[in-house]
C-alpha cells in the first residue's frame, strides 16, 4: 500500500462518516491483497490484476461524504465587519458623550470658582468693582397651585404614616410633623411654598 498524501477538505466531515469511508477502503485494499494464483499462460493478466488492484485502493467507488453544515461564524461572515463598524459608532459616541458633560461641568466649576470682579491689592492704584444685578442670578418660579400643594402634603403625610420610628423621641416628631401637615391640608387657604 503507497503513502497518500492528506487531502484538504474544505469542509470538514464528521467523525462517523470519516470512520465508515475508512472501513470501506479496508474492506477494498483487504480483497484486493489476497493474492490470486498466477496463470503460466499469461504474465502480462497479473500485471494488470496489481495495476486494478492499486487503483481499487487509492479511489474507492463510494462517494466522499457530503460536506456538513458550515458554522454560524462562517455563515453570516459578511455581518461581522458592519457588526464592528456599529459597535465602534456606539462607543464613540458614548465616550464623546460623556466627555462633553464633563468639559461643561469643569467650565461651570471654573466661572464659579474665578472671581467675576477684578481686585487689586496696591494701594496706588483704585480698582473699579462692577456689581451685576442680583436679579440675573435669582430665578423667580411660579407660584404652586393649592391643589397641588395640598396633594404634595396628603402625599408627605402617607410617607409620614409608612415610616417606622426607631425609638420614642423618633416617634414624637414624626407626629408633630404629622400634625401640622394634617393643619395644612385642612386649612383653607395655604401658604406659599
Amino acid at each position: 500500500m503507497s503513502e497518500e498524501a492528506p487531502k484538504l477538505y474544505t469542509n470538514k466531515p464528521k467523525k462517523a462518516q470519516l470512520k465508515k469511508f475508512q472501513e470501506q477502503q479496508k474492506g477494498e485494499v483487504f480483497a484486493s491483497s489476497i493474492p490470486t494464483p498466477p496463470t503460466p499462460s499469461s504474465s502480462s493478466s497479473a500485471a494488470s490484476a496489481a495495476a486494478a488492484s492499486y487503483t481499487m485502493g487509492s479511489s474507492s467507488g463510494a462517494s466522499p461524504p457530503p460536506p456538513p453544515k458550515e458554522s454560524f461564524a462562517r455563515r453570516y461572515k459578511f455581518l461581522w465587519p458592519l457588526l464592528l463598524t456599529v459597535n465602534l459608532a456606539v462607543g464613540a459616541y458614548i465616550f464623546m458623550r460623556t466627555k462633553k458633560k464633563d468639559t461643561s461641568v469643569t467650565e461651570e466649576e471654573e466661572a464659579k470658582d474665578s472671581p467675576s470682579t477684578p481686585v487689586s491689592t496696591t494701594a496706588a492704584t483704585t480698582a473699579v468693582i462692577t456689581e451685576k444685578p442680583v436679579a440675573e442670578f435669582v430665578k423667580l418660579r411660579e407660584p404652586i397651585p393649592a391643589d397641588q400643594q395640598r396633594e404634595l402634603f396628603k402625599w408627605i403625610l402617607e410617607e409620614k404614616r409608612k415610616a417606622k420610628p426607631k425609638d420614642p423621641e423618633e416617634k414624637k416628631l414624626i407626629d408633630e410633623e404629622k400634625a401640622t401637615l394634617k393643619q395644612f391640608i385642612r386649612a383653607k387657604s395655604i401658604p406659599s411654598i
